[in-house]
């Protein structure tokens, strides 16, 4: 058997469950002597409850007498030690930090500026786009470095490819397959 939990009794002793927990919550009491005590026992914390919220009558002058009494007690402490040397010339509390603050301030600052140069450094120029090329061949379109082919378009041996150039230095060609019969379009751009 299952027992509810703790808090699922004491909702139930409040009357604070919904329909369908407190149905099934009765259900179970019915049958469980130990979660019918653990409700009565609530049942009882609560009609005592009332009781409680009153506060006695509190003594506020007196209360009040007290707390001055230990904040000139506090203050008079503060008067004996502050004659005392703090080690390591470090300012004392309430001393003037101004100098502190500044410095910790200028090396966040440093810190700053030096992260921007270091991420915001201009990339190296690459100087080999001088000797980029677009050609085509008889099997497609190939872009050159020098005499290297650094990429090919190929046509897949169709028979008839049309190639467009245009004066920003695009390349294009477009066939259809002899196979499939698709029609591809491939275009090359070179850009300096």
């Amino acid at each position: 058997m299952k027992h509810p939990n703790q808090a699922t009794l004491a909702l139930h002793a409040g009357g604070d469950l919904g329909p369908w927990r407190r149905w099934l919550t009765a259900r179970h009491l019915a049958r469980c002597a130990a979660c019918r005590a653990e409700v009565a026992g609530y049942d009882e914390m609560r009609a005592i409850l009332p009781e409680l919220a009153e506060l006695p009558e509190i003594a506020w002058n007196r209360m009040a007498a007290e707390i001055k009494a230990n904040i000139r007690l506090g203050l008079e402490a503060d008067e004996c030690i502050r004659g005392s040397a703090m080690p390591l010339g470090w300012p004392r509390f309430g001393q003037s930090m101004a100098g502190w603050r500044a410095a910790a301030a200028l090396a966040s600052v440093a810190v700053l500026v030096g992260g921007c140069l270091v991420l915001e450094r201009p990339a190296p120029r690459l100087e080999f786009a001088a000797q980029l090329s677009v050609e085509s061949t008889r099997e497609g379109i190939e872009l050159q470095n020098g005499n290297r082919v650094s990429l090919g378009l190929l046509n897949g041996g169709a028979q008839k490819a049309t190639y467009t150039l245009d004066a920003q230095g695009s390349m294009g060609a477009r066939y259809t397959d002899p196979e499939t019969g698709a029609l591809t379009i491939n275009t090359v751009s070179y850009v300096q």
